[in-house]
C-alpha cells in the first residue's frame, strides 16, 4: 500500500483511501507500551483485491489495519545505518566473527549440546561456555600482545 505523509493516509490496490479513524494502544509482554493507529478503507463492497487486501476470503466490512508511526521511523533509521557505509562494514565484521565463534564452540570446544534442560538452565550452560569462550580469547590477545589494539575506532557517547 502506498502511503501519503500529507494526508495521513494509505492507497489500496484499488486506489481507494485508508483514512485514520483511532489511536490505540497495546502493551507487550515485556512491559513496552505502543501508541497504533487504526486505519479504514472507505468502501470495500465489491472489490476485486479484497482476498489480497484482507488475506481471507470470508472478510466482513471494510479493511482495517494498524500501523505504529514510532516503530516506522525507528525502522528507516535503522535502515539508513546499516545500509551505511559503516555499518555494511561493522555488519560483514559480525557475520565474520559470529561464524568463527559458533565453530570453535562445536569443534574446538567439542560443543555438540546441551548437558541441561529448560529455558533457564540452557541460558546459563550458554553464558558460562561465552564467558570461557571470551576469557580464551583474551587470553590469546594478552599472549600476542594484542591488548588495547580495536577493529574499529571507539565511539564515546
Amino acid at each position: 500500500m502506498f502511503y501519503n505523509e500529507q494526508t495521513d493516509e494509505y492507497t489500496c490496490h484499488n486506489r481507494k483511501q485508508l483514512k485514520p479513524i483511532g489511536i490505540t494502544h497495546r502493551t507487550s509482554a515485556t512491559g513496552y507500551r505502543s501508541e497504533l493507529t487504526v486505519y479504514e478503507c472507505e468502501d470495500c463492497s465489491g472489490c476485486q483485491f479484497k482476498t489480497k487486501c484482507t488475506k481471507c476470503t470470508k472478510a466482513k466490512g471494510n479493511r482495517k489495519m494498524q500501523v505504529s508511526k514510532t516503530f516506522i521511523e525507528k525502522r528507516q533509521v535503522l535502515y539508513e545505518n546499516i545500509t551505511s557505509e559503516e555499518g555494511t562494514l561493522l555488519r560483514v565484521n559480525r557475520s565474520i566473527q559470529v561464524e568463527g565463534a559458533f565453530g570453535v564452540l562445536k569443534n574446538d570446544y567439542d560443543f555438540n549440546r546441551f548437558l541441561t534442560r529448560g529455558k533457564n538452565s540452557v541460558k546459563n550452560e550458554f553464558i558460562l561456555l561465552c564467558f570461557g569462550y571470551n576469557v580464551n580469547k583474551l587470553h590469546a590477545k594478552i599472549q600476542k600482545d594484542r591488548v588495547g589494539k580495536s577493529l574499529h575506532d571507539l565511539k564515546i557517547a
